[in-house]
């Protein structure tokens, strides 16, 4: 039997932009949607790749590191195989990994623009990335 241990959403944000921070990915914003009406979730984690390479492998390491910190997968996951907009569904945070031509296209940030937006330095160390809060 594999142990689990609850995670909040906070902690899961933190885990996803490790994941993130460790292939690079590039302007990567944290979209608090608590306080907006019917929305899905508790956060969007959204983030650029320049590459198909690249935005797999940033969805394969924030994978990774929310597995290895707290054994969860994602209840669903979307676009491994065209490789241009990859979702990762957490339940509480949802993973959005885009090509950044893609990313313009879709303007996630906009389309939910009553969600308080964080922007994520792309160079945190370790220590900063511990002290990451979303909290409005």
């Amino acid at each position: 039997m594999k142990e689990t241990k609850d995670f909040s959403g906070d902690e899961l944000c933190r885990l996803v932009v490790h994941g993130m921070l460790e292939k690079k990915a590039a302007n990567i914003v944290v979209m608090d949607m608590r306080k907006v009406k019917n929305s899905i979730t508790d956060f969007f984690v959204i983030c650029s790749g320049n590459t198909d390479t690249q935005i797999d492998a940033i969805a394969t390491s924030v994978d990774d590191e929310v597995f290895k910190a707290s054994k969860i997968n994602p209840w669903h996951q979307e676009g491994k195989q065209n490789k241009e907009w990859i979702l990762l569904d957490y339940i509480d945070v949802v993973v959005h990994v885009f090509r950044k031509d893609r990313r313009k296209f879709y303007d996630l940030e906009s389309l939910w623009g009553d969600a308080e937006i964080s922007q994520i330095a792309e160079s945190m160390e370790p220590e900063q990335e511990k002290q990451m809060l979303f909290i409005v």
